[in-house]
C-alpha cells in the first residue's frame, strides 16, 4: 500500500478508532531526533524533571523523594534508588501512579528468565510502536514495504492481523522455527519486491542458516534485529546469506526503547525516551569507554514510572573524543552492549527453540519466579525453576503442554527440577538456556 496514503489516511483513522496515538508520536519523534545537541539536552532534562515530579507526587514508592536542590534534575535523580525486576514485582502496586482500570499489562521474562510486570497506557504503547517504526526507518524501511517479521505472537488477533495486512507483513512464529514454517516464509519473501526483514537476532540467524542449507536465494533490502544480542557471527551469517545489512536495536519488553543503529557502527541513544546511566558495582557512574551496568530511566512511562531500572545488561558508552565527525544525528552514542551468546535448543528433527520460545510462555506464568533450560542431548530438555507464590504441580503440566503444542514433537522429553537458586552470568543475568550439545 502507498506509504503516503497509509501515513496520511489509513493509520490516523486507525488511531482514532482504537484510541491510540501512533502517527502523532511518529511525526514528533522524527523531528526530535534531528534537533541540535543543546536542544536535545534541554528536551531530555525537561522530561526527566517532569517524570521525577510525577513519580514523587503520585507514587507511594517515591513519595519521600520530593525534595530536590536548585531544580537540578540530574542531582535529584541520583537520590532515587536503583530498582530491579524483583522490586518491580514486589512494589508494583506502590509504583503505579493512576487508578485507571484501562492499563495494559506488559509481562516479560527477558533473556534472564526472571519475570517482571509493568503497566502502561495506550499513549505509552503508541510511543513504543512509533519508536520501533522510526528505528526501522533508520534502516531504510518505509510504511507499507513488504516485511518478513519473526515473533512469538502467532495468534495475531483482529488488531494485529489487520496491521499485518495494512503493512504487508508476513509474521513468522519464532517458538520452534519449524522447517516448513521457515520455508513458507522465505518463499513468500522471494515473491515480494524489495522485502524488509525484522525480528529476534537469534531467530534471523536460524532463518539465514536454513536458507543457506537449502540453497534458497533471496535478498532483503535491509534488516533490523531486536530482542537479543546481535553477535558478530549472527550478523555475518544474516548479511552474507541475505545480501543485506543488519541494523541492531536495543530495548526491553518493559517498554524501554534505548538505542539503535543508523549510519554508524554504534547505536544512537534515544534520549527523547530515556535517560541512560552506566554504573559500576557500587552504583557510581563509570567513565565513557568503560563497561558498567545498564540503568535506565524512562521519560515516557507515566502510568508506572521506571526510574533507575537496572535491566541486567552490561554496556559501554562511546567516549566523546571518539565520536565520528560526520554523523547524521546529534544524539549520544552507545559503543557496545555486552551480552552472552544465546544458545539454541535443537531437536532431532531439526527444529530450533530460542530464548523467546520459552519467555513467550513463562511471561504469563506468575507461579514461576525464575527458570533455566538445560539441554544435554537431542532427545529433550530439563527446566530448572524457582517456584513463586500460588505454585502447584499443575503449572508444570501446563508449561509442558504449551511447549509441546508449539513444538509438535511428542518424543521430545521435558523434565522439571525445582531449585532454590539459579546462578547468574557475569552480567548479573541468570542464563536462560544452557546447551551442552557441543561440550
Amino acid at each position: 500500500m502507498n506509504n503516503i496514503f497509509l501515513e496520511k489516511s489509513i493509520l490516523p483513522i486507525g488511531d482514532l478508532i482504537l484510541g491510540t496515538s501512533f502517527i502523532k508520536h511518529l511525526l514528533r519523534l522524527r523531528k526530535e531526533v534531528n534537533l541540535t545537541h543543546d536542544e536535545i539536552n534541554i528536551l531530555q532534562k525537561n522530561r526527566l524533571f517532569d517524570i521525577l515530579k510525577l513519580a514523587t507526587l503520585n507514587s507511594k514508592y517515591y513519595k519521600n523523594l520530593l525534595k530536590y536542590e536548585n531544580n537540578d534534575c540530574i542531582k535529584w535523580l541520583k537520590n532515587f534508588p536503583i530498582i530491579d525486576k524483583e522490586i518491580l514485582q514486589n512494589e508494583r502496586d506502590n509504583l503505579i501512579t493512576t487508578k485507571s482500570k484501562n492499563l495494559i499489562k506488559l509481562s516479560s521474562s527477558g533473556s534472564s528468565g526472571l519475570r517482571s510486570v509493568v503497566y502502561s497506557n495506550k499513549d505509552e504503547i503508541s510511543i513504543h510502536r512509533a519508536t520501533q517504526i522510526l528505528w526501522w526507518e533508520w534502516a531504510g524501511y518505509h510504511l507499507g514495504q513488504p516485511i518478513l517479521q519473526t515473533g512469538i505472537t502467532p495468534n495475531r488477533g483482529i488488531i494485529k492481523g489487520l496491521k499485518d495486512i495494512l503493512l504487508s507483513t508476513y509474521y513468522l512464529q519464532a517458538f520452534t522455527h519449524d522447517p516448513s514454517d521457515l520455508d513458507r516464509a522465505l518463499k513468500w519473501a522471494q515473491k515480494k519486491s524489495n522485502p524488509f526483514l525484522g525480528g529476534y537476532a537469534s531467530s534471523l540467524y536460524v532463518l539465514a542458516n536454513y536458507a543457506k542449507e537449502h540453497n534458497i536465494q533471496l535478498q532483503f533490502a535491509s534488516a533490523v534485529s531486536w530482542g537479543d544480542k546481535l553477535f558478530d557471527h549472527y550478523k555475518a551469517a544474516i548479511e552474507t546469506v541475505f545480501k543485506t545489512k543488519v541494523f541492531e536495536t536495543y530495548g526491553s519488553a518493559e517498554g524501554l526503547m534505548i538505542a539503535a543503529q543508523k549510519d554508524l557502527p554504534y547505536m544512537y541513544i534515544m534520549t527523547p525516551n530515556v535517560y541512560l546511566e552506566i554504573l559500576d558495582d557500587n552504583g557510581n557512574e563509570v567513565k565513557d569507554g568503560e563497561m558498567g551496568h545498564v540503568v535506565v530511566t524512562s521519560l515516557v512511562a507515566k502510568a508506572m514510572p521506571l526510574i533507575r531500572y537496572k535491566i541486567g545488561d552490561l554496556a559501554i558508552k562511546l567516549p566523546k573524543d571518539k565520536y565520528p565527525q560526520k554523523r547524521e544525528l546529534s544524539l549520544p552514542l552507545l559503543q557496545k552492549v555486552i551480552g552472552r551468546d544465546t544458545d539454541l535448543v535443537k531437536t532431532a528433527s531439526g527444529k530450533y527453540m530460542v530464548v523467546h520460545s520459552f519467555t513467550g510462555i513463562f511471561e504469563h506464568i506468575s507461579e514461576i519466579k525464575q527458570f533455566c533450560v538445560i539441554q544435554e542431548n537431542l532427545n529433550g530438555i530439563k527446566i530448572q525453576y524457582i517456584p513463586n507464590k500460588n505454585f502447584n504441580s499443575d503449572i508444570l503440566h501446563l508449561i509442558e503442554k504449551k511447549i509441546q503444542q508449539n513444538l509438535q514433537e511428542s518424543t521430545f522429553k521435558i523434565q522439571f527440577e525445582e531449585v532454590s537458586f539459579i546462578p547468574p552470568t557475569p552480567s548479573g543475568k541468570p542464563q536462560i538456556i544452557i546447551s551442552k550439545l557441543n561440550k
